[in-house]
């Protein structure tokens, strides 16, 4: 399973990890990125959607199962 040059304890890629994460040029918040309004985000995400749909159908539930 690997070559001669590979360890099986894993250590390798701990050692990946810890130098990615060490380096200051590997800041996911340096630099430009994309922002977007909350509200805006609601609109347009379809989880949103399913939660708010989700909601009207326990709603609707409810009101058939206790009459109300």
């Amino acid at each position: 399973m690997g070559g001669k040059d590979a360890e099986a304890c894993g250590r390798c890629a701990m050692s990946s990890v810890v130098d990615a994460t060490v380096e200051e040029s590997n800041d996911p918040y340096a630099g430009d990125r994309i922002e977007v309004d909350d509200r805006q985000l609601r609109a347009v995400s379809p989880a949103a959607w399913v939660g708010r749909l989700k909601r009207r159908l326990d709603e609707y539930a409810t009101r058939l199962t206790y009459g109300r």
